[in-house]
C-alpha cells in the first residue's frame, strides 16, 4: 500500500498538469482581421422586424481583448454574445434567451463573411432541445451588415430570418 500511495500522487499531479492552461501558437496578422472584423461594429445598431424596431449594441470590453453584443438590451429577450479570440480563430458563447449557451467558432474571413459553426453547447437540458447551431455574419458596408443564424432542435435545422442591421452612432 505505502508503494501505490507516491504512485497515486504521481500520477494525479499529472492529470492536474494535463488538463491546465492551453498554449496556443497563432499568427498575429490572421487573429487581428478576424477580431478587428467584429470589433469595427462597436456602437448601436437598429433593425426593423414584424414587432417594430430593436436594437443591438456591440462593445470593446475586457482591455480591448473581447467584444460583446448584447441583442435586444432591457428586453425580456436580452441575450448576449461574447466574441474573444482563440488560437486562429474567433470564438463566440452565445448566450441565449432559451437558457443555454452554444459555442462557436469562425477560423477565417471569407470575403464579406465570417462563419460561426457550433463547437458545443452548454447546459443543453436534452438531445432534442432547441439552441442556436450557426451564425453568419455579412459585412454589406460600414454602417450595415447582417447577421443569419441556423436554430438546431435535432435532428431538425431552421434558417431564422436575416436580421438587417444599420448603424445607428
Amino acid at each position: 500500500m505505502r508503494t501505490l500511495a507516491p504512485l497515486a500522487l504521481a500520477l494525479s499531479f499529472t492529470a492536474c498538469q494535463s488538463s491546465g492552461p492551453r498554449v496556443v501558437d497563432a499568427d498575429p496578422a490572421r487573429r487581428q482581421a478576424l477580431f478587428e472584423a467584429v470589433a469595427g461594429l462597436e456602437g448601436r445598431w437598429q433593425m426593423e422586424g414584424p414587432d417594430g424596431t430593436a436594437y443591438i449594441e456591440f462593445a470593446v470590453t475586457a482591455g480591448g481583448s473581447a467584444v460583446r453584443e448584447t441583442m435586444f438590451p432591457g428586453t425580456p429577450y436580452e441575450m448576449v454574445n461574447m466574441y474573444t479570440l482563440d488560437g486562429n480563430g474567433l470564438a463566440m458563447t452565445h448566450y441565449c434567451a432559451a437558457g443555454n449557451q452554444p459555442h462557436m467558432r469562425a477560423d477565417a474571413l471569407e470575403g464579406d463573411r465570417l462563419a460561426f459553426r457550433t463547437t458545443g453547447v452548454s447546459d443543453l437540458k436534452a438531445p432534442d432541445e432547441h439552441y442556436m447551431g450557426s451564425m453568419t455574419l455579412v459585412f454589406v458596408d460600414a454602417d450595415h451588415v447582417e447577421q443569419h443564424w441556423v436554430s438546431l432542435n435535432a435532428p431538425e435545422s431552421e434558417h431564422m430570418p436575416a436580421f438587417a442591421l444599420s448603424r445607428v452612432r
